[in-house]
């Protein structure tokens, strides 16, 4: 089951970076056809959200098509958005040992995460 986690840092909706969350899950195979949300109960316990925002949330993805509310049971994965977790392996290891140089290199979770994003940005911005 997904556990979400709010950075209040990132300048994103609280209810988008739920919904980022699932999506991301769903591209990784960490959900899958079938599964079960946390009720909305559960993530206001955990994160501690307003219930509302995470309905919001839970709708928008229900209109994407991605979910579906059972009234009574919960909200459950309808779709997947493509998982080939066989191809990431190896990206994935890459990744890992790119994350332990700069770890070694004494950059702190914050400067990982700023450096990984504006070289992404910068990237995304030279293909377009």
């Amino acid at each position: 089951m997904i556990e979400f986690h709010l950075d209040a840092r990132s300048g994103v909706a609280p209810y988008l970076q739920l919904v980022q969350q699932v999506r991301h899950a769903l591209r990784l195979g960490v959900l899958n056809e079938g599964d079960k949300l946390p009720t909305v109960k559960e993530v206001v316990a955990k994160v501690a959200i307003n219930p509302n925002t995470v309905l919001k949330a839970y709708r928008e993805l229900e209109y994407s098509g991605l979910v579906s509310a059972r009234p009574g049971l919960g909200t459950f994965v309808t779709r997947t958005l493509g998982n080939d977790s066989v191809a990431h392996q190896p990206l994935r290891k890459e990744l890992e040992r790119w994350l332990t140089e700069a770890r070694a290199a004494g950059l702190d979770d914050e400067s990982i995460e700023a450096l990984f994003l504006s070289t992404f940005r910068s990237f995304s911005e030279a293909r377009a």
